[in-house]
């Protein structure tokens, strides 16, 4: 129950930090999809995927957990080194800094990540 609460926990910090950020990087893409709106989708994830590990606790909770932490890591890391310019409906949403709400976002979304992985493999052991 500990892993987890722990692995919700990291999700949930992840979902408050995009959901407090968001308003702010809105006007990112006025034809396509905005960064404040994939903010506010990848919080929506964040939380759904807590609840569900807090809920099920199983290996597709964990699984399910694994990949939203594990691409909003990936995603933030990326764009915080590599410039990628907007494509499709996306925005370019490259910003070369470290801040105290990204970091926070970066070091939980790593964490539940690893937390998830563990998880996914504890959970298979029991079955």
């Amino acid at each position: 129950m500990t892993l987890r609460i722990l692995t919700a926990v990291a999700l949930f910090i992840d979902a408050a930090v995009h959901i407090h950020l968001a308003p702010g990087y809105q006007a990112g893409n006025s034809a396509g999809i905005g960064q404040g709106t994939l903010f506010l989708l990848e919080s929506a994830a964040a939380v759904l995927a807590g609840f569900y590990v807090l809920l099920r606790g199983s290996r597709a909770a964990f699984a399910v957990a694994f990949v939203v932490a594990l691409s909003a890591f990936m995603a933030v890391v990326t764009y915080r080194y590599v410039n990628i310019p907007a494509f499709g409906p996306f925005p370019a949403m490259y910003e070369p800094i470290w801040f105290f709400e990204k970091s926070v976002s970066a070091v939980a979304e790593g964490a539940g990540a690893v937390l998830a992985a563990i998880g996914f493999v504890r959970a298979g052991r029991r079955t």
